[in-house]
Parts: C-alpha cells; structure tokens; sequence
C-alpha cells in the first residue's frame, strides 16, 4: 500500500509532474540543442587540412549514407551468390557429374559490419576479463595470503596503457597462435580481445575484492560455526553479498574496455571502429572529417548504451 500511495502521489500533484518531466526530458533536449547551436557556429570558422570542421547536417548526411551502403553492400552480396546458384544449377543440368563450386563473398566490411565486429571483441575480451577478475577478487578477499601476494601485480599492472600491452601481445600472439588450414579468429581479433582484457579486468578484480571482505562477518562466522564447505559459503554467503559491488566492477570494467578497444583496433588492424576511423584518417578525402566524427557519435552512443545495460541487468540481478 505505501508503494502504491508513493507511485500515485507524483500523478496527484500536475505541478510536481511538469517538474519531473522538465528535469528528465526538458533540460537534456535544450542542452542539446544549445550544444549544436554552438557547434554549426565554430565549425565552419575552423579549417583543417581535410576542409572545414563539419556541421550536424554533413555529419548526419554522412551517417545516413553509411547506412545506405551498408544496405546496397548486403543486395550486392545477394545478387552474387544468386548468380552463383544459378551458374551452378546450369552447368549441373548440361553436366549431372558437375562438382559445383563455392566461393565466399569477399565484398568489402561495411560501418555497420565495423560495428559488429567491436561489440564482438569488446564482449570476448570482457567476458575473459570477468572470468579471471572475479574469482581471483574472490580469492583476495577471502584469504588475505593471496591478496598480499597479488596486489603488488594489480596497482604494478593496472595504470599500464593500451599502447605498451599491444606490442607484447602482438609478438605473443603471432609466435602461439600458428595454424595450418584455415584459423578459427583471426589475429587481429585475438590481439585486440586480449589487449581489452588485459587492460579491463582490474576494476573487476578491486571491486570484488572490496566486495567479498565488506560481507557482514556475522554471516561469514555463521558459515564457519555450521563448518559449511568453502565452495558453500562462497555460493551461498559471500557472492550474493558482494553482487552489488562485483557489478559495478564489470560496469567499469566494460568502460574501459570500450575505451581502450578503438586505439587497440587502431594499431592491430581488427576490422572494427578503431580502424574505421583510422582508414578514415588516412583516406583524407572530403568526407573523412564528418565519417570520423559520425564514428565519435557513434562510439559514444554505444558506450552509453552499454553503461545502461549493465546497469539494468545490475537492478535485475544484485538490486540494492
């Protein structure tokens, strides 16, 4: 009852309803709008070596026709391999002993592709990171041996950049990563994955630590005083006390990792935003400039809607 009262009272008061809205919806609408006001105003008084800062209509111009090739890419790759059915079917129907040939199309990645394929490697070198983070943090804060051990490793490695992890994992992944026939990733993929995880799985592992040794010892002497198994006072006492903190770990940890993902991208050549905006910059044609800034928008709409996802499946799973 005194939920219901609490959710009805806002609808009883117009006033405090126009507010609500006005905060909510009405204030980020004007933000915005002052921010592309100011931003058509100084572009186009800025020249670079690719022409004048675009506006919000070239960028946006741009990022509707990388959609539409997108799509004209996709009909492409239909209309090949109905072709390549029906050259198929003709040659069996002259020839009942005709071994049909496949081939696989080799059009080019269009920025929905590019798009595709970070989410991909972001999402593998998460998961890794989580994998390692969460029950090494586990370990840290349940056995203070293990903590004092890893955590000169933890604040030595945790500031390192992007930049330094990418060469030794080139070089690693390159002499480990050998295959006869056809690879199942690519190194490109594997050498961005693991620079992500390397880089994202330390907020991870300090909040999970944090987590498990914020538990309220009441409980943990409980479990000792039943001489409940470790495994089952980890599974029943410990982790659902410390969810709220190991998901905004891996809330932070996905961030960064998003972060870090362009310029690993970049310097690896993973055929995802970070070489995008890369081949862009190097292209130096007249649309480069608004290409690059629709990958900015783009980049950073994704990390916010990533943010909000784990944030949502925090509420759902550990909610406070």
């Amino acid at each position: 009852m005194e939920l219901a009262a609490k959710l009805i009272a806002p609808l009883r008061d117009p006033r405090e309803l126009a507010r609500k809205a006005l905060m909510s919806l009405g204030v980020p609408l004007v933000a915005f709008a002052v921010f592309l006001l100011l931003w058509s105003t100084v572009a186009a008084r800025i020249q670079t070596s690719l022409g004048a800062v675009p506006g919000p209509m070239a960028v946006a111009q741009q990022a509707v026709a990388l959609v539409q090739d997108h799509f004209a890419e996709r009909e492409r790759e239909r209309a090949f391999y109905e072709r390549q059915d029906k050259r198929n079917a003709e040659r069996l129907a002259e020839d009942p002993n005709y071994q049909p040939r496949h081939f696989q199309w080799t059009g080019k990645r269009t920025y929905l592709d590019q798009i595709a394929t970070s989410l991909k490697t972001v999402f593998t070198g998460f998961l890794l990171a989580t994998l390692v983070a969460v029950p090494l943090g586990i370990l840290a804060g349940t056995s203070k041996w293990v903590q004092a051990a890893i955590n000169p490793m933890v604040q030595l490695f945790r500031p390192v950049s992007p930049l330094a992890w990418l060469p030794i994992v080139t070089l690693i992944v390159s002499a480990v990563y050998v295959t006869n026939g056809e690879p199942m990733f690519e190194k490109s993929f594997l050498i961005s994955a693991i620079t992500v995880t390397l880089c994202s799985l330390w907020t991870t592992l300090i909040n999970t630590a944090i987590g498990v040794t914020s538990v309220d010892k009441d409980l943990v002497n409980v479990g000792k005083v039943l001489q409940l198994p470790l495994a089952t006072r980890v599974r029943k006492i410990i982790l659902p006390s410390a969810l709220p903190f190991i998901f905004t770990g891996m809330r932070l940890s996905l961030g960064v990792g998003w972060m870090v993902l362009i310029a690993a991208e970049m310097l690896a050549q993973n055929p995802g935003l970070g070489k995008f905006v890369w081949d862009e910059f190097q292209n130096g044609s007249a649309e480069s400039l608004s290409r690059i800034m629709v990958a900015v928008f783009t980049i950073g709409g994704i990390g916010f809607a990533l943010d909000r996802l784990m944030q949502m499946l925090q509420n759902l799973v550990a909610p406070r």
